[in-house]
């Protein structure tokens, strides 16, 4: 048997084909409408409607346009809960730019420490090849957020509003990274010239003026003191004058970023164990990325808990395995694309992380859920994609995706058990940079 495909072998797939069943009727309509709309399951609408038995009071959806800053939107949409509360202000919305610009430029910090430490690698490493690829771009994680706002504070949507450029950013990624890169060749050219840490850090500094500079331009110069000035929904005024970020961020958002833990949901790793992904840290100081890995029925009773006590989830997700984004629907049952092709497409979690088909590709918060018996049914997304997807920019997400596609969860302490919390405390094990669950 040859390992090239002889006429005989292409004879045989032909028969094969003619033998399907109506082969050339679904051959036309996969033709003339595409795999996703001729493997389109009506019969699931019936399970989309928009009741919840319990929910979590939220405001006007937010809108993160072309940009890779989900996790930031969903992390500033969980907080924004109590600051709206306190000041009678039901849309009140932080600046995403803020905390973006200061996103961007340590991510660049970062990059070139990396490139120093890794200066007299091979050209070919693994390791240095994954920092090349990964650069400064604009996703993120929970603790990331964390890190930066303990950091630098939040200011209002109105004192550092967006920009073009904040909201469209693959121009800005496009010219960042070209520039961060052509430094990291100098980094190298320096480490093989026989110059010191302290010289090529010096280096660094010289190159981080000029990200600066960029992200000025990009997304405006962020402010270091402000007043915050505002009207209620009682519509009485109010401000407050001469803040620093760090001093608002202290003043109304009453938040320890401490007390929260990331559940994750991972079957290709050991269940009740705790994972660090420092590959994805980008201060040195701060929250850490860490993951204590539970299963998913654990996972779903602290968001539950935790919603009872009347918050919202931050969560990770493959948002875009069985989406419908118009209607605002995640759904395992929406498609029938294994029964369109009569060919078993079924691929449990730890085999779709473990072949990289699975990853977590976007943060949402979860606002709500239905339950049935105690038993939850569907639950309630409060997406960061505008108003023009889903119910007014809320998605419905089936139980059943959440079994799927869920990979993450961070909740308060006091919602998680206690064994969960022991499990935090435990020296976590170092994954590489490209485990699946990065």
């Amino acid at each position: 048997m040859t390992k090239d495909l002889t006429k005989e072998d292409l004879e045989n797939f032909q028969s094969a084909y003619e033998k399907t069943p109506c082969a050339d009727v679904i051959a036309r309509a996969v033709q003339e409408n595409g795999v996703t709309a001729a493997s389109k399951n009506f019969a699931a609408k019936a399970n989309h409607d928009y009741v919840f038995s319990v929910e979590v009071e939220t405001g006007k959806i937010t809108n993160q346009k072309k940009s890779g800053r989900c996790w930031l939107f969903s992390t500033l949409n969980t907080l924004r809960q109590q600051v709206a509360k306190d000041l009678k202000v039901k849309d009140f919305e932080f600046s995403q730019n803020y905390d973006s610009f200061y996103d961007r430029l340590e991510k660049a910090n970062m990059f070139y420490e990396k490139m120093i430490r890794l200066a007299e690698r091979d050209d070919d490493d693994r390791e240095y090849l994954f920092e090349l690829e990964w650069g400064d771009e604009d996703g993120g994680q929970f603790a990331n957020a964390a890190t930066l706002i303990n950091k630098y504070g939040l200011v209002p949507k109105s004192v550092m509003p967006e920009t073009f450029v904040s909201e469209n950013t693959s121009e800005l990624n496009d010219v960042l990274n070209l520039k961060i890169k052509k430094d990291a060749l100098e980094i190298r050219k320096m480490k093989k010239a026989g110059k010191t840490e302290e010289e090529m850090r010096a280096f660094k500094l010289e190159k981080m003026k000029e990200v600066y500079r960029m992200l000025v331009y990009a997304f405006g110069k962020p402010p270091v003191k402000f007043d915050f000035e505002y009207r209620d929904d009682d519509n009485q005024y109010h401000i407050d004058r001469n803040l620093t970020p760090k001093e608002f961020f202290d003043k109304y958002v009453h938040v320890d970023f401490s007390d929260y833990i990331d559940l994750t949901n991972a079957p290709d790793h050991e269940m009740y164990k705790h994972y660090s992904l420092s590959s994805q840290d980008y201060l040195f100081e701060g929250e850490h990325v860490t993951y204590v890995n539970v299963p998913i029925e654990e996972l779903k009773a602290a968001v539950i808990a935790q919603l009872k006590g009347g918050k919202a989830v931050w969560f990770g997700c493959d948002v875009s395995k069985d989406m419908d984004r118009e209607n605002g629907v995640l759904d395992t049952d929406l498609f029938k694309k294994g029964e369109l092709f009569d060919i078993d497409l079924n691929l449990d979690k730890a085999g779709r992380l473990a072949t990289r088909v699975g990853e977590c590709s976007h943060a949402m918060a979860i606002t709500g859920v239905d339950l049935v018996d105690d038993k939850p049914v569907k639950w309630k997304v409060e997406n960061s994609w505008g108003e023009k997807n889903g119910n007014k920019g809320y998605f419905i997400m089936t139980d059943a995706w959440f079994d799927a596609y869920v990979y993450q969860a961070v909740v308060l302490k006091q919602f998680a058990t206690d064994r969960q919390k022991e499990i935090a405390q435990t020296k976590p094990e170092p994954l590489k940079p490209w485990d699946s669950l990065g």
